[in-house]
């Protein structure tokens, strides 16, 4: 049941079955920094997380830096031809080496260096020199240069990251022991694996900051119920009461059909529909059913009322067709609509009237969100 902020009632769990309750994650967890700052551990600390896509880094020493929470990451391509992740924190005294944004396009350097001391690492994160005034203590009167202890290597290593990856998708996780991605993903990571996601290139990206916390913009990404009266140009072409909502512990797909089959050499995939994967807690997957391609969406929170949406396209020419142009056009079209609803609830929550929200019969892949989100604060 909805739960008003006028004094008499109080809030409960989400409920375990949404089929007997209704009971939404509690408003707060939207809007309270508190919650912001716990969910940088609890969730992004604790799950596997996109990183980014490995058809981006192809060479070796081609690399991207990622901020997840208050961890700064670097990825890279080793000269082995693996994709790893280092905390971008040079051994020496803590300092960030590479450029910090959110999510860098691709560069290129044969080493990593740290621009303070020059401290440099190989691509695999081993100590590769340190200057001279390292290996002399001309300086300091107290020290005999054959005094001075040589520095290991591997014992000044970067600290390097959980990394695995679901075809090209590239994940980490900071967790010391965390599970695996395999279990994490469950049946996705088999049906992704099985469809050629190697041979696309990135073609766009479109990065957004959106007024709403991350989880509002997850909600709304994993329902369709808005989609009649909000997205009018987009449902035109569905069979919006044949479209199924499938749920998996940390995924769910949503099915739509079109009303009419589209040629098969307009999807990457073999239905006739289009699938939209959300993989917990802030990664999708966009499987199209009109354009021979896919798209991915990050869904990354800033504080407890902004994200950042890093939206992007694959094709397998990154030289856009016409009609691909016109396909992303009318995506951004469909992402400039859902902003203007999500940053309409939060100012909703952020009334404070609202103490607990409902959940419809249909919304049971909000309800999965909620649920996990509750299930990682608790745990």
């Amino acid at each position: 049941m909805t739960r008003w902020n006028n004094g008499r009632d109080e809030v409960e769990p989400v409920s375990p079955d949404i089929t007997d309750e209704t009971n939404a994650l509690p408003a707060r967890y939207f809007t309270d920094p508190a919650v912001h700052e716990m969910e940088k551990e609890a969730v992004f600390g604790r799950y596997w997380v996109y990183a980014g896509h490995a058809n981006c880094i192809p060479e070796p020493g081609d690399h991207f830096t990622r901020n997840i929470g208050d961890r700064e990451i670097i990825v890279v391509r080793t000269h082995d031809g693996d994709v790893e992740a280092f905390y971008n924190v040079c051994a020496h005294r803590g300092s960030a080496m590479v450029e910090e944004t959110p999510m860098t396009d691709p560069g290129n350097a044969n080493r990593i260096q740290c621009p303070y001391h020059l401290w440099t690492y190989d691509l695999d994160g081993e100590l590769a020199s340190t200057p001279k005034s390292f290996e002399d203590a001309r300086l300091n009167p107290d020290l005999e240069d054959e005094d001075i202890t040589p520095i290991d290597p591997d014992e000044s290593a970067l600290m390097s990251v959980h990394t695995d990856r679901i075809g090209p998708f590239v994940f980490v996780n900071f967790d010391e022991e965390p599970m695996s991605l395999a279990e994490q993903a469950g049946t996705m990571k088999t049906e992704l694996e099985s469809l050629p996601l190697e041979e696309y290139q990135l073609a766009r990206r479109i990065v957004s900051e959106v007024e709403c916390n991350w989880k509002v913009f997850g909600g709304n990404y994993s329902e369709c119920d808005h989609c009649q009266a909000n997205h009018q140009d987009w449902v035109k072409d569905l069979e919006l009461l044949d479209s199924e909502l499938e749920v998996d512990d940390y995924h769910w797909i949503l099915h739509y059909k079109h009303g009419e089959d589209v040629d098969d050499e307009m999807r990457i995939h073999e239905e006739h529909e289009a699938k939209f994967y959300y993989f917990w807690p802030n990664f999708t997957v966009n499987m199209y059913g009109t354009a021979d391609g896919y798209g991915t969406y990050i869904i990354d929170p800033i504080d407890e009322g902004r994200f950042q949406l890093v939206a992007d396209y694959y094709f397998k020419d990154p030289d856009l067709t016409e009609e691909e142009e016109t396909f992303i056009r009318t995506s951004r079209q469909l992402q400039e609509e859902d902003f203007e609803l999500v940053e309409r609830q939060q100012r909703g929550l952020d009334s404070g009237a609202i103490a607990q929200a409902r959940l419809g019969p249909n919304e049971h892949t909000v309800h999965r969100l909620h649920r996990l989100a509750q299930e990682a604060y608790e745990a």
